[in-house]
């Protein structure tokens, strides 16, 4: 997909260079009133951009209000297995929304990529996405295979009677973005893979069982089960962590009214 990313703002041009480091391929436009690197395109009007951009990227990414990025997509819009996917971050790199073909144009993708890059919070309203509510935390040794962790996330969701298809995402530390089994188990299963920053997880106050072992290992207090919790909204832990294989899995579903 070739992305572009957009922002009117110095708050927002300093999250585009956020994206940038993770996303490198990416192409930065930043309006001409923001000083900026040289490697950043200018422009005047968001309107007259979005226009020229439209057509050219498969993947928009503005960081601007929702209200500018909608004025300025909807005159465009047409059908969403052709338009580009479109996404929507704040400028505080809180949110990263899926606006825009969300499913078929990839969004979806785009939005967790571009909040795994930045830390950032991913809004999906896909009704096929947003109405799952169960979260599977993974660990693993370094290269571990990709069947393995298949394995051990099929096995963990048949101890919650359910199965792959019903899980929002896979979670992991951020430690962890390139490991190419979790990566690929994650494409096999077609669930969404969700990095959760280290910081995130050693200043975390929910209640999760900490291991010593990962800690010298990793420098965290934990990876499966804080995992699972800090990715998702009101959650709770329904299978503390288990090992499977090598890989450690445990499951969180979302919106529990009551947490630990």
């Amino acid at each position: 997909m070739r992305i572009c990313a957009i922002t009117l703002s110095p708050q927002g041009a300093l999250v585009l260079e956020r994206i940038r480091k993770m996303i490198p391929a990416v192409d930065c436009y930043v309006h001409e009133n923001v000083a900026t690197p040289p490697w950043v395109k200018k422009f005047s009007r968001v309107v007259e951009l979005t226009r020229q951009l439209f057509g050219k990227y498969e993947g928009l990414v503005y960081v601007a209000p929702c209200g500018a990025v909608i004025r300025a997509i909807a005159p465009l819009a047409t059908d969403k297995k052709t338009d580009p996917a479109v996404v929507v971050v704040d400028v505080g790199g809180r949110h990263a929304i899926s606006l825009l073909s969300g499913h078929e144009g990839g969004a979806n993708e785009l939005a967790l990529q571009v909040a795994n890059a930045i830390g950032a919070e991913p809004v999906i309203t896909t009704t096929t996405e947003a109405v799952k509510n169960l979260i599977v935390g993974v660990g693993m040794r370094r290269g571990r295979p990709a069947a393995d962790i298949v394995a051990a996330v099929t096995q963990a969701m048949a101890e919650v009677k359910s199965t792959v298809a019903d899980a929002r995402f896979l979670a992991s530390a951020d430690i962890k973005h390139d490991e190419a089994g979790l990566i690929e188990a994650a494409r096999i299963m077609d669930i969404p893979l969700r990095f959760i920053d280290g910081e995130e997880i050693r200043n975390s106050t929910r209640h999760f069982d900490h291991s010593d072992f990962v800690w010298k290992k990793v420098n965290l207090p934990a990876v499966a089960e804080p995992c699972a919790l800090l990715a998702g909204r009101r959650t709770k832990l329904i299978l503390k962590r288990k090992i499977c294989n090598g890989v450690t899995v445990a499951v969180a579903r979302e919106n529990c009214l009551s947490l630990e």
